[in-house]
């Protein structure tokens, strides 16, 4: 090997900046030696790298890549230790495939040889971190996973790595890094070079969407359910402006991301039942589970269009929601077609301004509503409703975006931009919002980044973890924790299946309690954040503009710990 050389572990950071990547979030462990040796070369001769962030908890290091792409769409990197680390951030790497996030998931392979190869095992965890099938841990939720050989196969592996994961429907994807493979050298020569693979970007079929427009062109009662947004900047408010020019009403049924303002005239709210039973025309944009069988009932002679990504969603075994029509392709192409392809088409204009009268009576009716029910239920102490109606408010006119986690409610909250909400994804791997909401808010500093979650997602989310890296990155996000000491999501499942069992009946539900609850303020203010406790229903429009305060002009991390009822 002729000219400057560089080892595989300090060739991974150089070739990552060249993929885009911005940062890397890292969780350390032995067999990172090369790699930080690697990195500590790369800053003597000034190359240029993507930020290496230590991130001690690998739960967060994911949830800060889920984040970071959330705003801007590019994958980002993150590096874990072994098999521990690795089984640590399994949980980040199915939020991202059930959300179709991209994320380059890379950890290190204890060293395969006992001694006579550098980088052979040193410490007792080479023969304890051992497995047979390291990459079983995350496999299921990746698009493709793979083990570094031979260094010289590192830049290559990378691009493709980078490509499948930016590829329609995006994911996470997985290599494993030996540290004996990682202490040899390549040439360093050519790591800063164009990526030699691009990512497939999924575009519709012009017939489907043809036969789409036709449908929606000469339905009755259209129907949208849309569940993670409606694409780009441009394609959202092409949404937007669509709907309202047709006259078809939207659904946010379990929304995880914004598709429609909530004050659109068309947007009719969270729950779809009263729409599919009269809709002639469904569609179903993106969703993973568009409805709930056994209790939303489908007008049996609609017709349903699937549109999205993977509109089938093909890693799920069982997902039987009937599609009449399938449009595979991203929605920030498919829904700019759609539009164009309606343009001109022949339209009952009476009917269409009737039903665009009658929409937007609804949907301001359901905001008045809303608005009016969370006042009225802070008679019996601080509701959901509540808190979430109040942070909306506090919110308005602010570029701003609540991740919430069995937290604020979409309705009672008003949100009207595109990227300004976010739920935990469908998957249920609690401890999302709070490091999301941190990768968001590296991404654009300027905006104000709000989780809110409920005490049991707080406690997941290794919170001592994340107030340790807000600190250290400057990072002031606002954390709103609706306590209830218990867990509410799991009361609420068991009250739906046995609404008259003897779990609801009893003093205190089993398996459901989390007192006595721990005073979270504290937690935070281990790392200097900013916290209150607000107990009562008349505080808590006060302390969320405090807090909101704070996190704009000390620019460090707020935390309220809001005594909520129980569901």
């Amino acid at each position: 090997m002729t000219g400057p050389t560089v080892t595989a572990g300090g060739a991974i950071f150089p070739r990552l900046k060249a993929l885009g990547v911005d940062y890397v979030f890292v969780n350390s462990g032995t067999d990172f030696p090369p790699i930080i040796e690697g990195l500590a070369e790369a800053a003597a001769q000034g190359i240029v790298l993507p930020d290496a962030l230590t991130i001690p908890h690998e739960h967060v290091a994911m949830g800060m890549a889920h984040g970071y792409y959330l705003m801007t769409g590019r994958a980002q990197a993150v590096m874990l230790h072994t098999n521990v680390g690795l089984a640590n951030g399994a949980i980040g790497a199915i939020n991202a495939a059930c959300e179709q996030v991209p994320v380059l998931l890379m950890s290190g392979r204890t060293p395969a040889t006992e001694e006579g190869r550098f980088g052979a095992r040193t410490v007792p965890i080479g023969w304890g971190q051992e497995m047979r099938d390291q990459a079983a841990l995350v496999r299921e939720a990746c698009k493709w996973e793979n083990e570094l050989r031979f260094p010289e196969q590192l830049p290559g592996l990378l691009d493709r790595a980078h490509a499948i994961a930016s590829s329609t429907p995006c994911g996470p994807v997985y290599l494993s890094l030996p540290r004996e493979v990682l202490c040899e050298h390549i040439a360093a020569d050519g790591l800063n070079v164009a990526p030699s693979m691009h990512p497939a970007t999924g575009a519709p079929d012009p017939e489907a969407i043809a036969e789409a427009a036709l449908m929606l062109a000469s339905a009755r009662a259209p129907l949208i359910i849309a569940q993670r947004g409606a694409g780009d900047a441009t394609s959202f408010a092409a949404f937007g402006e669509w709907v309202r020019e047709w006259g078809i009403a939207v659904s946010s049924w379990w929304a995880t991301r914004l598709a429609l303002p909530t004050t659109h005239p068309c947007h009719v709210g969270a729950d779809p039942a009263a729409w599919l039973e009269q809709a002639d025309v469904v569609v179903v944009l993106d969703s993973l589970a568009p409805w709930w069988p056994d209790k939303h009932r489908l007008n049996p002679d609609a017709k349903v269009i699937h549109i999205g990504p993977d509109p089938l969603f093909s890693r799920f075994p069982v997902r039987n929601f009937r599609a009449d029509l399938t449009i595979a392709g991203e929605t920030a192409l498919t829904i700019p077609a759609l539009v164009t392809a309606m343009e001109g088409m022949n339209r009952d204009e009476a009917a269409i301004e009737a039903r665009a009268e009658a929409l937007a009576e609804v949907s301001a009716q359901h905001r008045h509503q809303a608005t009016e029910a969370a006042a009225a239920g802070t008679g019996d102490g601080i509701t959901k409703a509540w808190v979430s109606h109040c942070l909306g408010r506090a919110l308005r006119g602010l570029k701003s975006s609540v991740f919430s986690e069995l937290g604020a409610i979409l309705g009672p909250l008003e949100r009207v931009a595109r990227n300004s909400w976010f739920q935990e994804p469908h998957s249920g791997g609690l401890g999302f919002s709070f490091p999301a909401a941190m990768g968001a808010q590296l991404a654009e500093p300027d905006r104000i980044c709000v989780a809110t979650m409920g005490d049991g997602s707080y406690m997941f989310a290794n919170p001592t973890a994340c107030h340790q890296v807000a600190e250290a990155l400057g990072l002031p996000v606002l954390v709103i924790v609706l306590n209830n000491a218990e867990w509410g999501a799991v009361r609420g499942s068991v009250s739906g299946l046995y609404p008259d069992g003897s779990a609801v009946r009893a003093n205190a539900m089993p398996l459901t309690g989390l007192a006595p609850s721990p005073d979270f303020t504290l937690t935070a203010q281990a790392s200097r954040a900013w916290t209150r406790r607000v107990e009562t229903a008349s505080d808590v429009p006060g302390a969320i503009a405090d807090a909101l305060e704070v996190v704009q002009t000390e620019r460090r991390c707020a935390l309220l710990d809001i005594q909520v009822t129980p569901d």
